[in-house]
């Protein structure tokens, strides 16, 4: 099964897919690989262009062989805002949607508390698009985080 969690930074994605992951699934998180192929002393929400770019087309590698896999392991996939073209594809291969969304006010809380002030961006961007988003292809949401 393949579920892709989306919603703000800072929304909880991580935490959710802990909370339901198994050591044996594929968990496919930016963060995660960003930080993975980041050199030492590097923030643990790194936004650095350079080592964005390389991560993204590991993810992107990752995806690809991750989801010929998902009749046999859980995929998870951290996809803050797809694209209406990624949701169609993910539709097309039987994914579930998972929408984390504590609220803006938690998320931007949580933003200035721990990530980069960029981050606010994001997450106003998100909060605009979320009714699209919800009406296209998110019809499960999960508000515990």
């Amino acid at each position: 099964m393949l579920y892709v969690v989306t919603g703000p930074p800072a929304a909880g994605k991580s935490s959710w897919i802990q909370a339901h992951a198994t050591a044996r699934d594929i968990v496919i998180d930016l963060d995660l690989i960003t930080r993975a192929l980041s050199g030492p002393g590097a923030p643990a929400w790194n936004q650095d262009p350079l080592q964005l770019r390389v991560a993204h087309r590991a993810r992107y590698a990752a995806m690809d062989e991750a989801f010929a896999l998902r009749d046999k392991v859980d995929v998870y996939l951290i996809h803050t805002m797809p694209s209406a073209k990624a949701l169609a594809k993910y539709k097309r291969l039987g994914a579930r949607i998972v929408a984390v969304d504590p609220g803006r006010e938690v998320v931007m809380q949580r933003i200035e508390a721990m990530r980069d002030p960029d981050m606010q961006r994001v997450a106003t961007r998100w909060y605009r698009q979320r009714p699209t988003l919800s009406r296209a292809a998110m019809p499960q949401t999960s508000r515990p985080w």
